[in-house]
C-alpha cells in the first residue's frame, strides 16, 4: 500500500463550514483533489468529459448511480456541497441549520434571488416540492435517505422547517447528495414522471441532450446565480466505458477530461506534455456483495438464498480467507488503493481503531470447505460491471478461489443492467463499488439494512437494524463511533459484504483546462473550469 495523504477527520453533519460555494476554489494541485490550473484563463469552449459509465435516469428522486452524481454537479445543485475536508458547506442553503434542542425541528435559510434553469424562481414552495417527492414517489431512490422527516413546512419563502419523527444526525450530509437536490416545480408539473427525459434545476449549466449510450450536453445557465464564475459555454459528458479507449481519446484531445483513469495508465501519464494526473484518496469502498436473501427483489421481504456460498457462513468465510488484497491491489491497481475491510473510510473518525481484518488464509479457507461438507468444486457465479479495473480483480478472484475449491464464472454486464439484476437477487456474488458518503450512515444504513435498496446482499438482521437506528439518531460522537464498530462486527460475523479496499481514483485533464475542482468524494466539478487561450 503506497504512503498516503490524509484528510482531516470528518465534520459532524449538521456542523456546517462558512456559507461559500463549493467550486470557487483556486490554485493548482495535481496530486491532492483540489483545482487543476493551465495557462491564462479564458471564457468559451466546450468541455468534454469522459464517463467510464452511462448514469441511470437524471432524475434526482430515482436516480442511483454514481456516474449520476458527476453529471448532476454539473446543472442540479443541492441544499448543502461538500469542499476539500468534506466538511458540509450552503450550497442553495444561505447558512446552517437550526436544530431545535429535542433534535426534531430542523430549520433551513434558503438563498434568495435565484433562479431554476427555466426562469421559475427558487424558493422555499419549490424546496418543499421537491423534497416531498423524494420522500414520497413511488419507486424514490431517496425514501430511505429522507424517512426520518414527517413533513416539510414552508415557514416564509425563504425558509423551511423539517419537522421529523425521531432525532437523524445524517440528515445534513443526506442534503449533501441527492436528497437535497431541488428541481423546478414547473418543469416537474410540465413533465411528472418523465422529467429525467428533460431535468430542470439551479446551476451553472443547463441540460440540452441526451443520445442513450453516446452523450449528455449541456449549455451555460443565463439564470445561474453566480454566472460570473462560469467561463465555459457547455459540457459534454461523453459515455466511452473502455479504459483504454478513454485514455487514447484524452491523449489525442477529442476529450480535455476523463475519470477513472487506470492506476496503470496514470503511472504511464504522470510525465506526458499534454496530460495532467489529478489524484484523491477517495471515499469509496469496493466489496463483495454476497446474496444471502435477495430472492424476489431488494424492495420486498427477504428470502433464504439457495446457493451454497449463500447459504453457509462458514463457506463465505473461506471464500474471504482465500482472496489476498494486497496482491489484488498489486496486481491490478499498481498498489494505489488502500487495504481495507471495513467500509468506513480511512479518513473517517468514526472507524473502529482495530479493524480485525480476515487474514489471507487458504490452507484455513481449505479445512472450512471440508468442514463444511460441499463437494468442490463449490460454483459461484461473479458479476461484475464492464469497464474499469472491474474484470480484472474478477479474475484475480476467481484465480485465487480456485486454488481451494470455488469455481467462480465471471458475468460481465453493462453498469445498469449489472445494478439492475441485483436489485432483481439474479447473482450469486456481485463484484461493486460504493462511492461513499462523508457521514457513516450513508456507508451502512441502506447497503446492509433490512429492505435497503442498495442491500444487494438482502441482508435482514434485527440485530444490524437496530444497531444502525440507534447510531444514526446518537448525537455524541464517542457513542456514534461505539455503535458503528458493534454494527460493522455484527455484519462481519454475518459476511454477506466483503470488502476489499479504499479506491485511489485518477482524473486525467488536458494541460490547457484549469479550474476543475476534484475533492475526496471522487466528484469532478466544472463550474470554475476555463480552457486556457
Amino acid at each position: 500500500m503506497r504512503a498516503r495523504r490524509w484528510i482531516v477527520a470528518l465534520a459532524l453533519p449538521l456542523v456546517l463550514a462558512a456559507c461559500t460555494t463549493p467550486g470557487a476554489s483556486s490554485g493548482a494541485n495535481a496530486s491532492g483533489g483540489a483545482a487543476a490550473s493551465g495557462g491564462a484563463a479564458a471564457s468559451g469552449g466546450t468541455l468534454v468529459m469522459a464517463l467510464s459509465a452511462e448514469p441511470d435516469v437524471l432524475d434526482p428522486t430515482l436516480a442511483n448511480t454514481f456516474p449520476a452524481r458527476i453529471v448532476f454537479t454539473s446543472f442540479c445543485e443541492k441544499l448543502y456541497d461538500t469542499n476539500e475536508t468534506l466538511s458540509l458547506v450552503p450550497q442553495l442553503a444561505a447558512d446552517v441549520p437550526q436544530v431545535s434542542p429535542d433534535g426534531l425541528t430542523v430549520t433551513i435559510p434558503l438563498r434568495q434571488g435565484v433562479k431554476f434553469n427555466d426562469g421559475t424562481p427558487f424558493n422555499a414552495e419549490a424546496v418543499k416540492t421537491s423534497l416531498d417527492r423524494h420522500r414520497t414517489l413511488k419507486g424514490s431512490a431517496r425514501t430511505k435517505e429522507l424517512a426520518s422527516v414527517q413533513d416539510v413546512t414552508v415557514v416564509d419563502p425563504n425558509t423551511v422547517r423539517l419537522t421529523l419523527k425521531y432525532p437523524f444526525t445524517p440528515l445534513g450530509a443526506q442534503l449533501a447528495d441527492r436528497a437535497g437536490l431541488i428541481m423546478s416545480p414547473t418543469a416537474l408539473q410540465q413533465l411528472g414522471d418523465n422529467f429525467g427525459t428533460a431535468p430542470v434545476c439551479v446551476g451553472p449549466f443547463k441540460f440540452q441532450s441526451r443520445t442513450s449510450g453516446s452523450e449528455i450536453v449541456f449549455t451555460k445557465s443565463t439564470d445561474y446565480y453566480d454566472a460570473d464564475k462560469v467561463k465555459l459555454d457547455g459540457v459534454t459528458y461523453r459515455i466511452i466505458t473502455d479504459p483504454n479507449v478513454r485514455r487514447a481519446n484524452l491523449e489525442s484531445g477529442d476529450v480535455q477530461a476523463a475519470e477513472r483513469i487506470t492506476a496503470t495508465d496514470a503511472i504511464a501519464l504522470k510525465n506526458s506534455p499534454d496530460v495532467t494526473i489529478q489524484d484523491v484518496d477517495t471515499i469509496a469502498y469496493q466489496a463483495v456483495s454476497i446474496n444471502v436473501g435477495n430472492t424476489t427483489g431488494t424492495a420486498t421481504p427477504t428470502g433464504q438464498a439457495t446457493t451454497p456460498l449463500g447459504q453457509s457462513a462458514l463457506l463465505r468465510e473461506a471464500f474471504e480467507l482465500s482472496l489476498d488484497r494486497n496482491a489484488i491491489n498489486k496486481v491490478v491497481f499498481a498498489d494505489s488503493n488502500a487495504v481495507d475491510c471495513l467500509p468506513l473510510p480511512l479518513q473517517s473518525q468514526f472507524r473502529p481503531s482495530d479493524p480485525q481484518c480476515t487474514p489471507y488464509d487458504p490452507e484455513r479457507a481449505r479445512q472450512l470447505i471440508a468442514q463444511s461438507g460441499v463437494p468442490t468444486p463449490i460454483p459461484v457465479n461473479l458479476m461484475v460491471p464492464a469497464g474499469n479495473e472491474g474484470p480484472r480483480t474478477a479474475e484475480v478472484i476467481a484465480g485465487m478461489a480456485k486454488d481451494v475449491g470455488f469455481d467462480v464464472r465471471i458475468n460481465q454486464q453493462e453498469f445498469v443492467s449489472a445494478l439492475s439484476a441485483a436489485r432483481a437477487g439474479q447473482f450469486d456474488a456481485f463484484l461493486i463499488g460504493w462511492s461513499g458518503r462523508i457521514d457513516p450512515d450513508g456507508n451502512i444504513n441502506d447497503l446492509v439494512t433490512t429492505g435497503g435498496s442498495n442491500n444487494f446482499s438482502g441482508l435482514s438482521d434485527p440485530q444490524v437494524d437496530d444497531l444502525a437506528k440507534r447510531a444514526a439518531a446518537a448525537t455524541d460522537q464517542a457513542e456514534r463511533a461505539d455503535l458503528y464498530g458493534q454494527t460493522i462486527r455484527r455484519v462481519k460475523e454475518l459476511r454477506s459484504v466483503i470488502y476489499l479496499y479504499h479506491d485511489a481514483w485518477f482524473l486525467g485533464t488536458s494541460k490547457n483546462l484549469q479550474g476543475v475542482v476534484y475533492y475526496p468524494d471522487g466528484i469532478p466539478r466544472f463550474k470554475t473550469a476555463s480552457l486556457a487561450g
